[in-house]
């Protein structure tokens, strides 16, 4: 009799064992080195990416000058998007990346307050006396940039500060502590704090963005699975939302 009872129990525990469930996907960490002017959209893809792929990526946003600086000292890091292509260059040169692909393009735009308080209308504007401009460093790719820009329009501005990245500009015109300063159209498009005053085609700058898995990548298939999204229709339609014009 009790062998007969136990033999049910014995069946069911057999089953039971079957029903398991499967182990959780491996969840793999990423790292991106990204310019200062890509963390709205970046941010986004992230979370795309780690939904789709199990991905958890840790960025680090900066000047992209700050970034390579970092990098060629040995920082860790397993992707690298840059706001230009010199910068890019240097570190294929110093044999610290693979093959680099343009992602995205940005122009310049004139921040302003909320309203345009000042009447600030082109780039002539900025160098009209007792206005408080700032810029960001020549060293920075959008202080370079800002440059070429007002050298075409013939414009001699003496900034109040130059700062070290494209985002320190944005907030020193949200915050007041500014009366305008030149930085991306994405800034503006997604900053909500500013409002934007067009440079025209024949006085603008055209930024091209590329971006690339590094050598030593601890995780070069995510750090692959990061770049094939930002290159993808999906990545793609995040970055022209943020401002950005595609490839």
């Amino acid at each position: 009799m009790r062998r007969r009872a136990l033999a049910p129990l014995a069946l069911f525990l057999v089953a039971a064992c079957g029903l398991q469930s499967p182990a959780a996907p491996t969840r793999t960490a990423l790292t991106v080195f990204a310019a200062a002017s890509l963390q709205p959209a970046f941010d986004k893809i992230g979370k795309v990416l780690e939904t789709s792929q199990n991905v958890d990526t840790t960025f680090s946003y900066a000047g992209t000058q700050t970034l390579v600086a970092q990098l060629t000292q040995g920082a860790p890091a397993d992707v690298f998007a840059s706001a230009d292509t010199t910068h890019m260059a240097s570190l294929q040169s110093a044999g610290l990346v693979q093959e680099s692909k343009i992602f995205a393009h940005n122009r310049l735009e004139i921040a302003v307050a909320k309203g345009n308080p000042k009447g600030i209308r082109s780039l002539a504007d900025l160098a009209r006396p007792g206005l408080v401009v700032v810029l960001a460093d020549p060293s920075v790719p959008a202080g370079k940039y800002a440059q070429q820009a007002l050298a075409k329009a013939q414009v001699t501005v003496h900034p109040a500060s130059l700062e070290q990245q494209v985002t320190g500009v944005l907030s020193k015109v949200a915050l007041g502590e500014a009366d305008a300063g030149i930085v991306y159209v994405s800034d503006i498009a997604t900053s909500g704090k500013v409002d934007g005053v067009a440079i025209p085609d024949d006085q603008n700058v055209i930024a091209d963005y590329p971006i690339a898995i590094l050598k030593p990548a601890q995780n070069a298939s995510g750090a692959k699975a990061f770049v094939d999204l930002v290159l993808a229709a999906d990545g793609q339609a995040i970055l022209k939302a943020a401002g950005f014009g595609g490839v």
